[in-house]
């Protein structure tokens, strides 16, 4: 893994988000877990290879976030925003988050097949939160000081992890730093907002959920990005636009690439942010489902 600091490591290659953890003078904080098994079990190797694990705590409750927490089983106490731990794992008419992370299997994680639960098995206990908290909260592990932050818009229950002693923040998916923006259920303004408070934070590092390593600096862009969708939307609307024509014609495809091992989700990140900024900027939503000119996401040599 890449090592930001003393004691922060990360990874930002893999398929997935970018899951990290810190080390401390009583043991180790991991923060997100691997989507793809193999790398889910390698990270929990090397991250007791440093310590006892004593707390994992997940950013947002998206699949590519929380997946590879089953196999942190025995590992510390995970630590969910309630937000995060109401929606974890659930399944939506966008997207079933288990077929989504089986699916990954065969094109970037082949001989995770052979440690891929079912699905009952699974969801019989994926190690979800045991502290579940509303607000922020605070954790003193060893020398070092956990701030969690509720940082609600991407997500409801989003969490920012702001490590004082190490000058870094870990956003989740609040920045997606060089690459396609996933809004789909997001509240822009609401992410706008919590962009506002990560940016009063002294650090000199911000872990993205997605993407490298970056600086406060790139919070700018990322407000932009958010700014040029709702913006792009909006002049659509008062053009009488239909919602088809809207998600037609409205897409940043040139802007960023999509992350690792997602470029044939483009047209379904284009398509979906456009629709729900659509819903939502009319407040007449239609319906937010896999659109039926993509093919379902299938593996890709």
């Amino acid at each position: 893994m890449e090592q930001v600091t003393a004691n922060v490591f990360t990874e930002t290659r893999l398929r997935g988000c970018n899951p990290s953890y810190v080390t401390t003078s009583d043991g180790v904080v991991v923060i997100d877990t691997p989507q793809l098994p193999t790398r889910a079990v390698a990270m929990r190797q090397e991250a007791e290879s440093r310590g006892p694990i004593r707390y994992l705590v997940n950013t947002e409750h998206h699949v590519d976030h929380i997946f590879g927490n089953y196999y942190f089983k025995g590992a510390g106490t995970v630590v969910n925003h309630r937000g995060l731990y109401d929606n974890f794992m659930t399944v939506a008419p966008i997207l079933d988050p288990f077929a989504y992370a089986e699916e990954a299997l065969p094109t970037d994680d082949p001989d995770g097949t052979t440690i891929f639960p079912d699905r009952d098995e699974y969801y019989a206990d994926p190690n979800k939160g045991r502290i579940v908290f509303t607000g922020d909260l605070t954790l003193r592990v060893g020398n070092h000081e956990f701030r969690l932050l509720h940082t609600p818009g991407h997500t409801p229950g989003q969490l920012a992890v702001h490590v004082p002693e190490e000058g870094v923040v870990f956003t989740g998916d609040t920045v997606f730093s060089e690459c396609q923006t996933w809004l789909m259920t997001s509240d822009v303004d609401q992410w706008i907002a919590a962009l506002d408070r990560i940016a009063t934070l002294d650090v000199a590092q911000v872990v993205p959920g997605h993407g490298p390593v970056t600086t406060l600096k790139y919070l700018d862009t990322q407000r932009a990005m958010l700014l040029e969708w709702k913006t792009a939307v909006a002049v659509a609307v008062a053009k009488g636009w239909s919602r088809q024509e809207t998600i037609d014609r409205v897409k940043f495809t040139d802007r960023y690439p999509v992350d690792v091992g997602q470029d044939y989700m483009m047209e379904y990140i284009q398509t979906l942010n456009a629709a729900a900024l659509y819903d939502k900027l009319t407040g007449a939503p239609g319906p937010l489902t896999w659109p039926e000119s993509l093919a379902k996401p299938v593996p890709v040599a």
